[in-house]
């Protein structure tokens, strides 16, 4: 038996999703690009005109019920070479980069500042080496290159410094089919990166009932290429949802069906994962915190009904509202990291992000890595390991006056105890002090700058990435050169056995 959060009882987990059909069949959702709006016509949904002058698509219960029959119970990530790496089901967690981010906290001069390309390949190249992070994400944008190729970009330093999946996504209506064509030259064919994928592409449902032009092209050609999506709408409690947890629910379920719904009818059996953003709306500062206590709570009700369904869920978690790496930032980070550990939610959007997920810091990252650490370690099973009866352990207890030598603790204490790394002071003061008495802030920058010492780039193939760099400029509307990258860190032999260690952790989860 593993921990496990339930917040919504179970007497009303069928009357919330009753209503989130309802709402679907009856008000219907504002599907704005036209060609997925055409597809969903044409295999017999109907169009209704409703009090806000819209054209909503209607949803009858018996095409969602379809949707969630054909959607699977499973989402299967390999890596970049095409190897298995993790599994998304049950309650497998796997904690993730957060994403969205405008800016970075620069570890070394302690300012925000706009992120750029070297920004980026520092990143990947940190959290290529944080054993607790499941795989990546395209965390923040960079600000020294063409925004329409901007997502292109990110991918391309993801592919070309790590072998790790990625959860990323297109900025723009067209951007899709450019990325789905960078991924595809890892695989044989089309068909192989469907088998195969390799990322996650995140659609956002943008409120009122309605899926913005970007958003229904890219969830089409998302399900086309056979990328899994993570339908993720932005329930706002107290603006554009009810504030109370039942009424916030059912809409955000609703909001995602929907896009589960149009995803399956586009090509059935696209991997689908359940996922939100959801955020509280301060009714002083006029600010929607991510990391609120009720928007926590709402993460875990969704999932649940998610877990009811037999779906793969996503949640942004983990993260803080905080501007600096102190005591609120760790607080939020720890609460939502644990919480979303137990809810068993199979991926995490979260470490790393600050200030209403505009900021990105390294510095975070790593300590984040920690708290995720010990929020898988926490759901672990509760079984007998050769410990009931336990009179024997009490016996040996009393005639060695310890138990650090018996057989059972030498047995069991590597994986029963989990001891932190160097940026968690676990020792006492003198210690500390005889150890350079070293703040957290100073402990987690000697580890971003230990990480990217200690780090080897993958190999590729110098032709693929010609290619890979072709499609991006091919994208350009000006004849300005492409940012520096950082050269290939050539270090084999520890990459060897790097990557053999992080696999297999990424494979196990919890």
């Amino acid at each position: 038996m593993r921990p496990r959060l339930r917040v919504v009882p179970d007497e009303l987990v069928t009357p919330i999703l009753a209503e989130a059909k309802r709402i679907l069949a009856e008000i219907g959702i504002e599907v704005r690009g036209a060609p997925l709006r055409q597809r969903l016509l044409e295999q017999g949904l109907k169009l209704a005109r409703t009090a806000d002058d819209a054209e909503r698509v209607l949803f009858p219960a018996e095409y969602v019920e379809r949707a969630i029959e054909t959607a699977p119970k499973a989402i299967a990530l390999h890596d970049r070479d095409g190897a298995p790496y993790t599994e998304l089901s049950g309650d497998r967690v796997h904690f993730v980069p957060g994403s969205s981010g405008l800016q970075v906290l620069d570890h070394r001069t302690g300012e925000t500042r706009h992120s750029h390309t070297r920004d980026f390949i520092e990143y990947v190249r940190v959290a290529d080496g944080l054993k607790n992070l499941g795989y990546l994400a395209t965390a923040f944008s960079t600000n020294d290159i063409e925004p329409q190729v901007s997502d292109a970009w990110r991918l391309y330093l993801v592919l070309t410094n790590s072998l790790k999946p990625v959860v990323s996504g297109a900025f723009t209506e067209h951007g899709v089919p450019r990325m789905a064509e960078m991924m595809q030259l890892f695989r044989r064919d089309k068909a192989d990166l469907i088998a195969r994928p390799m990322s996650i592409f995140t659609v956002t449902a943008t409120g009122f009932y309605r899926y913005s032009e970007d958003s229904c092209q890219n969830l089409l050609d998302c399900a086309e290429f056979g990328i899994p999506v993570e339908i993720v709408p932005v329930t706002l409690m107290g603006l554009i949802a009810p504030v109370t947890l039942v009424g916030a629910t059912v809409m955000h379920v609703a909001d995602v069906l929907a896009g589960l719904t149009m995803a399956q009818m586009v090509r059935p059996g696209t991997p689908v994962l359940f996922g939100g953003a959801p955020a509280t709306f301060h009714m002083k500062t006029a600010m929607s915190p991510m990391a609120a206590i009720e928007t926590l709570h709402l993460n875990a009700a969704y999932v649940e009904i998610a877990k009811h369904l037999q779906l793969p869920t996503q949640s942004y978690m983990a993260l803080s509202e905080g501007k600096f790496l102190d005591a609120q930032a760790g607080a939020e980070t720890f609460a939502g990291a644990l919480l979303a550990a137990v809810s068993g939610v199979n991926s995490v959007s979260g470490p790393g992000m600050l200030d209403y997920v505009l900021t990105f810091s390294l510095e975070k990252l790593v300590f984040d890595d920690e708290l995720c650490g010990q929020a898988l370690h926490f759901c672990r099973d509760f079984a007998v390991l050769e410990d009931l009866p336990t009179v024997e352990l009490v016996r040996q207890l009393l005639h060695e006056k310890h138990l650090l030598t018996a057989p059972h603790t030498l047995s069991y204490w590597p994986r029963e105890l989990y001891l932190p790394g160097t940026v968690f002071d676990r020792v006492n003061r003198e210690t500390w002090m005889q150890e350079g008495g070293r703040s957290l802030d100073q402990r987690v920058k000697g580890e971003v700058e230990r990480l990217l010492a200690t780090y080897a780039s993958p190999q590729t193939d110098p032709l693929l990435e010609a290619e890979l760099l072709r499609m991006i400029k091919a994208g350009l509307t000006t004849d300005q050169p492409l940012p520096e990258v950082l050269p290939p860190v050539l270090q084999p032999a520890v990459r060897a056995g790097g990557v053999r260690e992080r696999r297999g952790r990424g494979r196990r989860g919890p």
